[in-house]
């Protein structure tokens, strides 16, 4: 059998055991051993399970994924998040849509710990749906930022999807993370600016707050101090090469816990929760670098991904419309599953275009996360969408869609300043 056609059928089962709601893990393990067994030997296919898997996992920047987990199960008991929530509140609550931007801004604090799209918007959601209703925000412009704030979970360092991009692509985690940062900040002042714009111009979407003084917003941040200084040590430590990026972890893991003992949160049932939540999220994740490492190699027997860039390589048409184009699909795959999973599947097949292209590898990484958060506020299956849907059952889904719509030209333009600028992105790398 045709080489290429053997990948394009093996791409397509894929996505079909996808369809059948088959975890994206075993779904890429399965399609990569049988397609490794047809297209090479089942001797071949069992050495990538005893010799490149071991390979993988016995590599010490793999144990990185558990402890920054860690460190946000930690910090996620402490109740940091509403503090992070008041606090956002005091700063940015007085201008017009003050709310729904405490929301974003929130998002952001809480990103910084927790590595997941939909793990933020169910948190935030948790929080600020009460509040938004009781100030009367408009159902969609609540809904829509809880959305779209949870969408800077995978952006804002120390993400998770990051670290297993720094894997599969083989660059430096250190050099994503604090490329991310600048990307990150930005983005999130773009949000708010749009609540403030839209809330100026339709007062009825939001009100204003009541106005902090400088003393209440100072004397906010006395509870939120603990944690920044912890992002602060991590990411700063791994900026200055004090440390790698494992160790980072561990002393982020580390300071999690004597945070959350000093706090007095740290009791028997919120360790064990913690650990648990750890052990789940990791394991999650490092099965899915298992059944991507196993559906990775097939496709680089078949070849199918070096035709492709070569195949575009050769199109008479500018790099940078092959670049939107394949951003498009991640828009999509970003639409109707977790951001991390179409990630996996995906990067092994359009990364040798990018490279070929000549794309530098840290900026495409970086961009793809905001691309593909993108996708998670999206139609028709917008991830982030349907978790805040769930939490506010009476409103209906078209009316969240209507919500996070209008940040969707905030990022469609922030999008474009990152393709037309990539220093915004390389400035600090």
């Amino acid at each position: 059998m045709d080489m290429n056609l053997l990948a394009v059928l093996g791409i397509l089962t894929l996505f079909l055991f996808m369809f059948l709601r088959m975890p994206i893990s075993f779904s890429m393990f399965i399609v990569g051993f049988i397609g490794l067994v047809v297209a090479v030997s089942p001797k071949a296919a069992f050495n990538v399970l005893s010799a490149d898997l071991w390979n993988q996992f016995s590599s010490y920047s793999l144990s990185v994924i558990p402890l920054y987990i860690l460190m946000g199960e930690v910090v996620f008991r402490t109740g940091i998040t509403e503090k992070m929530f008041e606090s956002a509140y005091k700063w940015v609550g007085h201008f017009r849509g003050g709310m729904a931007s405490t929301t974003i801004l929130a998002s952001a604090g809480f990103a910084s710990i927790c590595g997941s799209n939909s793990a933020t918007a169910a948190t935030m959601g948790t929080m600020a749906l009460p509040e938004l209703d009781k100030y009367k925000y408009d159902k969609a412009l609540s809904t829509g930022s809880i959305a779209t704030g949870g969408t800077l979970g995978i952006i804002i360092p120390p993400s998770t999807v990051l670290i297993v991009l720094a894997l599969q692509m083989e660059v430096s985690v250190k050099d994503l993370f604090v490329a991310s940062i600048i990307p990150g900040i930005f983005l999130t002042t773009l949000l708010i600016v749009t609540i403030i714009y839209l809330c100026a111009k339709s007062p009825q979407l939001g009100p204003a707050g009541e106005r902090s003084s400088i003393k209440e917003r100072l004397f906010s941040l006395v509870g939120v101090i603990p944690v920044a200084g912890l992002f602060i040590f991590v990411i700063g430590g791994l900026f200055f090469g004090l440390f790698t990026p494992t160790e980072s972890g561990a002393f982020g893991a580390f300071g999690a816990i004597i945070i959350s003992l000093v706090m007095g949160k740290m009791n028997r049932k919120n360790f064990h929760a913690a650990m648990a939540g750890t052990l789940r999220s990791s394991s999650m994740v490092l099965m899915l670098v298992v059944g991507a490492l196993v559906f990775g190699r097939f496709l680089t027997v078949t070849r199918l991904p070096y035709a492709v860039a070569e195949w575009v390589t050769n199109l008479p048409v500018p790099p940078v419309f092959v670049l939107i184009a394949i951003l498009i699909v991640y828009v999509i795959g970003g639409s109707i599953m977790d951001a991390l999973g179409f990630l996996i599947i995906s990067i092994p097949i359009f990364y040798p275009t990018i490279l070929a292209l000549g794309y530098d590898p840290i900026w495409f990484a970086v961009l793809l996360c905001v691309v593909t958060s993108m996708g998670a506020i999206t139609p028709p299956v917008g991830v982030n969408v349907f978790v805040v849907q769930g939490l506010t059952k009476e409103t209906p889904i078209t009316t969240v869609f209507k919500g996070a719509s209008y940040f969707l030209v905030a990022y469609i333009a922030f999008i474009a300043l990152l393709i037309m600028f990539p220093q915004i992105i390389l400035f600090l790398v």
